[in-house]
């Protein structure tokens, strides 16, 4: 007897999961999920109590308080000059991860097809699927993960139903150009399809440069799905609160799936939340900053290494190529024994390719205090310069991959 759904049995743990484990075991210093080691504003997280102690602790309206509906509608006027309607464009869900699902679940039909980019976040795939979608796979590749136009062109044909997209795009770092925004835009009006845009990096985009959401061109306003994440505005990973911006008619299907899925998030959160995203303008150009700083240190130490580390314009990670290192290691090889023999941990970009073929990069995660980032260098610096993989086991593994 068949007890397992035929499509998620498919899937492994994901490597997020199984990476941690591994870091955990071994003692070493984890870059390789990407969750901040501070607690975020404390100011956020005291309103979050009072509202547990002294608030409403019952279901709150499905589609979200209306304080954080309206701050949701007031940020991205704030930030992008977009004019919502709190109350019918707007709807809170558990975390960004049930704002795909809701997306996905709620405007997919079987048969339709949705254009991906990889390097793919591991829930995007299985949800089109548990939709019944059809996936169409173009790729961005290391180490310049320029938008290949021609085969993004072509992955849209009649059944073309959606587009999803992720800029500030993890694991690559990349932040999507204005005239890459532009052409996608054309090819999801062109063929009268929606854009599900993860957005939830808004925040973390460096050197000066400012998110651009799709759903702010010409034409795009009702077709596009703007997702945005407290959690990593607000470096609260753990609170899982995410929030969906679309169109009145979008959002009511939005609104259909999300109350099948969780139905409702904590209310104390949802207020505490209300009140971050009203903060003053300072502190997200305080948190881009901290963080680019963060970044500098950790890939600085990289190259020191011997990695040849790849450029980032936001998120949290930063890729970087194994091969002045160990040759033609395997990535995955090369994650798991540097977790086990050097104490640090990192995660291999072919996790996030379903071809697998990428195998030569690696992702490091750099929200974590300088004294970890530090700590992390200086074990790779000693472990290599002790003569780290030596040749033969370089080759061993590169043959058995």
């Amino acid at each position: 007897m068949q007890f397992a759904n035929q499509i998620l049995s498919g899937y492994g743990t994901t490597i997020f999961t199984v990476m941690s484990a591994l870091a955990q075991e071994h003692g070493a210093v984890n870059l390789g999920q990407g969750f901040p080691d501070w607690e975020g504003p404390e100011e956020v997280r005291r309103i979050a109590a009072e509202g547990l102690m002294n608030g409403y602790n019952q279901y709150p309206p499905m589609a979200g308080i209306p304080e954080l509906r309206r701050a949701v509608a007031a940020h991205d006027r704030r930030f992008y000059g977009m004019d919502v309607d709190p109350m019918r464009e707007v709807i809170i869900t558990s975390g960004a991860t049930e704002a795909l699902a809701a997306s996905l679940l709620g405007l997919l039909n079987p048969g339709d097809e949705v254009v991906l980019i990889e390097p793919l976040y591991d829930s995007y795939l299985p949800i089109v699927q548990l939709a019944g979608a059809v996936p169409r796979l173009v790729r961005v590749e290391p180490p310049l993960w320029d938008l290949p136009r021609a085969a993004l062109a072509a992955a849209f044909g009649p059944k073309t139903r959606m587009l999803v997209m992720n800029s500030p795009m993890n694991p690559t770092g990349k932040v999507f150009s204005d005239d890459d925004l532009a052409f996608i835009a054309d090819l999801v009006k062109a063929h009268d399809a929606i854009a599900v845009c993860d957005e939830v990096h808004e925040h973390l985009v460096f050197d000066g440069r400012r998110h651009t959401p799709l759903m702010t061109l010409p034409g795009m306003r009702e077709r596009t799905v703007r997702i945005g994440s407290a959690g990593k505005t607000f470096s609260l990973t753990g609170w899982k609160v995410g929030y969906l911006v679309a169109d009145a008619p979008i959002a009511a299907a939005l609104g259909r799936a999300h109350q099948f899925l969780t139905f409702t998030t904590p209310p104390n959160l949802q207020q505490a939340v209300a009140h971050g995203l009203s903060m003053d303008r300072s502190y997200f150009d305080d948190l881009a900053a901290g963080l680019a700083a963060k970044r500098d240190l950790l890939s600085d130490g990289l190259r020191r290494v011997g990695f040849d580390v790849l450029k980032a314009d936001g998120t949290y990670f930063i890729g970087a190529d194994i091969r002045p290192l160990v040759g033609e290691m395997d990535d995955a090889e090369f994650s798991r024994r540097l977790t086990i023999e050097a104490g640090v941990t990192c995660l291999p970009f072919s996790a996030f390719y379903q071809a697998g073929d990428i195998r030569n990069f690696v992702r490091f995660c750099f929200c974590k205090r300088e004294s970890v980032l530090e700590e992390a260098v200086g074990r790779l610096e000693r472990f290599f310069a002790a003569g780290g993989f030596t040749c033969a086991d370089a080759q061993t593994a590169a043959v058995g991959a």
